[in-house]
C-alpha cells in the first residue's frame, strides 16, 4: 500500500477532476508493477497497474500497444487465462463500481479472480461506490484497511468535489530563500506548467505582477492551455502590456477577495509574503524546495505552523512537499 500511496502522489493535481490513485500488483509477495491514475478519461490506478504486471508475465505486443481503457479491459477480460488467480492487488481507494469516461474497475477485477484485493479507504462518491459488494459477491477476499494515508492523499478530491480546493505552490531553497529568478529545476517547472493546465483559476499577488511582469502560461506542458488569473491586489493599476494580460483565452481579474471565489480548483503563487497573508485561508501548500546548493541553514516549514502529509523528491535536487496549515 506505501508503494501505491507515493506513486499516487505523483500526480496529485494532475487528475483533476479525478482523484490520485494508486495501485499495486503482488504475486508471491514479489511486487510486479505500481502503477497510478495520470489524467482524467485515462486508465484508472488498477487498469495500468494489471496490464503491466500482465506484461511482464505474459509479454504481449497487441496489450502493449493499447492505450484506452475500454480496449484494455476488453482485451484483458478475454486472454487473462486466470493469470492473476494467485495475486494480490492495494488500491489506494475502492475500485469504481460505475461506467463512466472508463470501465468499472470492480468488474474488471472480479472478472481477471484476483486472490485479494487491499483497499485503502472507501469511496465517498455515491456515484462511484460500491465495488467492495461487488468483490465479495464475486467471492473474492477484500480487505479494507481504512489507512489515514489514503484519507490524506483523497483530501484534495474530497473538497474539490463538495465545493472547492485552494492550494498554494511555493519554491525555496533549503534555507529558505525564495529570491532571484528560477529556483528549481526543470522538471518541477514542468510539473508546474502541467497543473496550471488543470487549474480553473490561478491567483498571483498584484507586486509579483508589477515587479517579475510574468506570461503565467503553460508553455512547457504538453499542452499550453492557459487558465484564467486572479491577480490579488487592492489597487486595480496595472500596467496592461504586462504579458499574463495578452494571453488568448484567458479572462484576468483583479481583486483582494479570496474568500468568494467561485471556481472549484484554484492555486495561489507566491512568496513567504502572502503566504502569510493567506494561509489561514488555503487548503494545502505544495512546497518545492531546492537542494542544488547546499546550505547549513536548514528551513523546516513546520516552524511556521504547517504539517507534512506527504512528500517526496522529483529528480536528485528537487524536493515537493505537500502541507497542511494547523489552524
Amino acid at each position: 500500500m506505501t508503494q501505491a500511496i507515493n506513486e499516487a502522489w505523483k500526480y496529485q493535481f494532475l487528475t483533476y477532476p479525478n482523484p490520485a490513485v494508486g495501485a499495486c500488483v503482488v504475486k508471491d509477495n514479489t511486487i510486479l508493477s505500481t502503477q497510478a491514475h495520470k489524467i482524467a478519461g485515462m486508465p484508472h490506478a488498477e487498469v495500468n497497474a494489471i496490464k503491466e504486471a500482465f506484461l511482464k508475465l505474459n509479454y504481449n505486443e497487441k496489450l502493449n500497444s493499447l492505450t484506452s481503457s475500454n480496449d484494455i479491459h476488453e482485451y484483458l477480460i478475454k486472454n487473462h487465462n486466470n493469470i492473476f488467480h494467485d495475486c494480490e492487488i492495494y488500491v489506494t481507494l475502492e475500485p469504481c463500481n460505475h461506467i463512466g469516461k472508463t470501465p468499472a474497475c470492480a468488474n474488471l477485477l472480479k472478472e481477471l479472480k484476483f486472490k485479494k484485493v487491499y483497499i485503502g479507504r472507501y469511496d465517498s462518491n455515491n456515484e462511484a461506490t460500491g465495488g467492495v459488494n461487488t468483490l465479495i459477491s464475486a467471492n473474492i477476499d477484500v480487505e479494507v484497511l481504512n489507512d489515514k494515508r489514503c484519507d490524506d492523499l483523497l483530501y484534495p478530491f474530497t473538497l474539490w468535489q463538495k465545493d472547492k480546493f485552494l492550494f498554494f505552490k511555493l519554491a525555496i531553497r533549503e534555507d529558505g530563500s525564495c529570491d532571484g529568478g528560477y529556483i528549481t529545476t526543470q522538471d518541477s517547472l514542468k510539473l508546474v506548467h502541467e497543473i496550471r493546465t488543470k487549474l480553473d483559476l490561478l491567483i498571483i499577488g498584484g507586486n509579483t505582477v508589477r515587479i517579475d511582469r510574468p506570461t503565467l502560461d503553460s508553455r512547457f506542458a504538453e499542452i499550453n492551455k492557459a487558465c484564467d488569473i486572479m491577480i490579488y491586489s487592492k489597487s486595480k493599476q496595472f500596467d496592461k502590456t504586462i504579458p499574463l494580460f495578452n494571453v488568448l483565452n484567458r479572462k484576468v481579474t483583479i481583486s483582494d477577495d479570496i474568500e468568494n471565489i467561485k471556481s472549484n480548483f484554484t492555486m495561489i503563487e507566491g512568496g513567504f509574503n502572502l503566504l502569510n497573508i493567506v494561509k489561514n485561508k488555503i487548503d494545502m501548500l505544495m512546497l518545492f524546495v531546492s537542494h542544488k546548493k547546499k546550505t547549513d541553514t536548514k528551513f523546516n516549514i513546520e516552524d511556521e505552523g504547517f504539517k507534512i502529509v506527504h512528500s517526496y523528491y522529483i529528480n536528485e535536487f528537487d524536493e515537493i512537499l505537500f502541507c497542511r496549515y494547523i489552524k
